[in-house]
């Protein structure tokens, strides 16, 4: 399993020919790239007085690019291209294997085999996401959230919260809260890369996932006073309140909520479809399971769900990716439902029988058809869709150098790659090579009347061809 998942991740990672996110490269790549080569595109977050991006998730590309450089590999552009995916398709494969972990804890259903065990039946739900297939193995934040926040659930006590005895759940929670403090600890003093700070590290809006799921853990013993005062002094002792301004970090964005009654259902509605594709009836079906099955471990996931669900709808800023950490429990609620549905009510928990191709029932053969359909979709958008911006790079790079050369991008901003798909120090002289900028108004008092040079050459882009662009052009 661990096997198929690298190899599966990193081929995709590798021979993926299309443009999702601009991000994938400006808040990853391009700044990685300048740190070690020199040179590359810097957006507004990285030049602000007050850089609004931290170093830490583009400094995992360091390293690779570091290793070119010294070994004098990274005179093959290709190679540069090529060692970050390789990295990222690695990331990638620890949300495939620890998605089946999780199942098995989640679950708790170690009898079951084959295709009825919940952690094949999560694991190959990973495996043949659409979204997954589309965004996992690529340089994004949320990518690599994804994976962390999947081991972190998977090391989180979900015996704690469905034990029945008291004196267990106390002492396993001490135990944990401790620990989860010494975390926080080496965080706020020394950047130690701890697991369960590093989610929230990458990014902070991470603890949206984290506040619910510790407010169970405390709620579950919030009859024993003794315990909370233990945990109050230790938390006392280590310095919690000194991790507590880049925890806050996350709740930036809420400044700018824009909450409404009326977009909420739409969101929910655009974003699951996208996200589930063909597994979404076995997620909503197995969001209705787990809530029959008050208390259970199920049950929790799937109010983390719901609550993480309703937090992000009240930020401004909205995407589809910022969901994608919900995706491995989606994935889990689905494999459940599935599980009932070829089995049959309680059959999952009974005696595992052998069957052949003959005895399948109807759903049976149905339902795996159903799953199955996101593989097309995947291979389009991996393949075919948004391909162009990729290509031209390619193009760009097999340009002979020429001093006279410059090159322009009319295009709506960070509509392509750059220097670290480029990987042309030639073209780094300023006027080589420029696109349409799209800054947004920091500091002016009237941001409504701004209009960066995206929106002005849309408007009139003749006009602008005519002003800005030689005639020969």
């Amino acid at each position: 399993m661990i096997l198929f998942s690298v190899v599966f991740r990193v081929l995709i990672a590798l021979f993926t020919q299309s443009y999702f996110q601009p991000d994938e490269y400006f808040q990853a790549l391009e700044p990685a790239h300048k740190y070690v080569f020199g040179y590359g595109h810097l957006t507004w977050e990285w030049v602000n007085p007050q850089p609004l991006r931290s170093m830490l998730y583009p400094a995992l590309n360091v390293p690779v690019y570091w290793l070119l450089k010294v070994s004098g590999l990274d005179v093959y552009p290709s190679l540069v291209v090529a060692g970050p995916r390789v990295l990222h398709g690695l990331l990638a494969a620890l949300t495939d294997v620890w998605v089946a972990k999780l199942a098995s804890v989640v679950l708790n259903d170690a009898s079951s085999k084959g295709i009825a065990d919940p952690a094949v039946l999560s694991y190959l739900l990973s495996i043949t996401s659409f979204f997954h297939s589309l965004s996992l193995s690529r340089s994004l934040s949320n990518s690599l959230e994804v994976s962390l926040t999947t081991i972190a659930l998977g090391y989180f006590p979900w015996d704690v919260l469905v034990t029945s005895s008291l004196l267990d759940l106390c002492v396993l929670l001490h135990d944990f809260v401790y620990v989860s403090l010494r975390i926080l600890e080496g965080l706020s003093s020394d950047g130690a890369p701890y697991l369960r700070g590093l989610p929230c590290a990458i990014r902070p809006t991470n603890a949206i996932i984290w506040i619910y799921m510790f407010t169970v853990l405390f709620w579950r013993v919030r009859i024993n006073a003794k315990l909370l005062v233990s945990i109050l002094r230790d938390t006392v002792y280590i310095g919690f309140g000194s991790y507590s301004g880049r925890f806050l970090v996350g709740y930036v964005v809420l400044r700018q909520a824009n909450f409404d009654l009326d977009e909420f259902p739409a969101r929910e509605c655009v974003a699951l479809p996208i996200l589930c594709t063909s597994a979404l009836p076995f997620v909503v079906h197995g969001f209705w399971l787990a809530f029959v099955k008050r208390g259970s471990k199920l049950h929790i996931m799937a109010g983390c769900i719901g609550w993480t669900l309703s937090v992000y709808s009240f930020i401004g800023h909205k995407e589809w990716r910022f969901l994608h950490p919900l995706l491995p429990m989606m994935h889990i609620l689905a494999a459940e439902s599935v599980i009932q549905l070829m089995q049959g009510g309680e059959a999952r928990h009974a005696k595992p029988t052998s069957q052949t191709p003959a005895t399948w029932s109807r759903s049976q053969i149905v339902i795996p058809l159903f799953l199955l359909l996101s593989i097309p979709a995947s291979v389009y958008v991996m393949f075919f869709h948004c391909t162009g911006q990729i290509e031209v790079m390619s193009f760009l790079r097999q340009l002979p150098v020429d001093d006279s050369t410059t090159i322009g991008f009319l295009m709506p901003c960070h509509s392509t790659p750059w220097q670290a798909y480029l990987h042309r120090p030639d073209l780094a002289q300023p006027g080589k090579m420029w696109a349409l900028g799209c800054e947004p108004p920091l500091g002016l008092r009237n941001p409504a009347e701004y209009k960066d040079q995206t929106d002005i050459f849309f408007e009139s882009p003749i006009s602008v061809h005519k002003i800005t662009l030689p005639s020969s052009c």
